[in-house]
């Protein structure tokens, strides 16, 4: 089993396996073993401190969603839905290594030009920036923390 990062996130007991000579990590949300990548690292424990630390319900969570912008298919890495069934919150997870630079920022801008929702979250795992939509005033403020979920 390779040797994980530590990330500036709770320690959350994730599932890991060894399938052939690949580690694989347990998506909680798709309920599957995926190969682990320093990104689905980064991906799986963000789900866990959304669900855990912010109440985020996993059932209300996709990962991996599509999102159609300009007729190509993207994927949002966490997309949370309010109860209603509409998207409230977008996060882009990158691996720990990659800086978060403004194209991570305009991508998750991308996906939020579909979606309209009210936070977007970017993270490596290390650092995370989360910023709060207003549509009627056409502004975005970075906020100091991530919300909790108040459904």
């Amino acid at each position: 089993m390779k040797k994980l990062p530590i990330l500036n996130l709770p320690i959350y007991k994730l599932k890991l396996k060894e399938i052939g000579e690949k580690t694989h990590i347990f998506d909680v949300v798709r309920k599957k073993y995926l190969i682990l990548t320093p990104e689905e690292w980064v991906r799986q424990n963000f789900v866990q401190y959304l669900n855990i630390e912010k109440n985020y319900p996993i059932g209300l969570m996709g990962v991996e969603k599509k999102v159609n912008y300009n007729n190509l298919i993207t994927r949002a890495d966490i997309v949370i839905y309010n109860s209603d069934g509409h998207p409230n919150l977008i996060v882009e997870c990158k691996a720990p290594k990659i800086k978060i630079t403004q194209d991570t920022f305009y991508q998750i801008a991308k996906y939020n030009s579909q979606l309209k929702v009210r936070y977007l979250i970017v993270t490596n795992g290390i650092k995370h920036y989360c910023c709060e939509m207003d549509y009627q005033k056409n502004d975005i403020s970075f906020l100091k923390e991530i919300p909790k979920n108040k459904m």
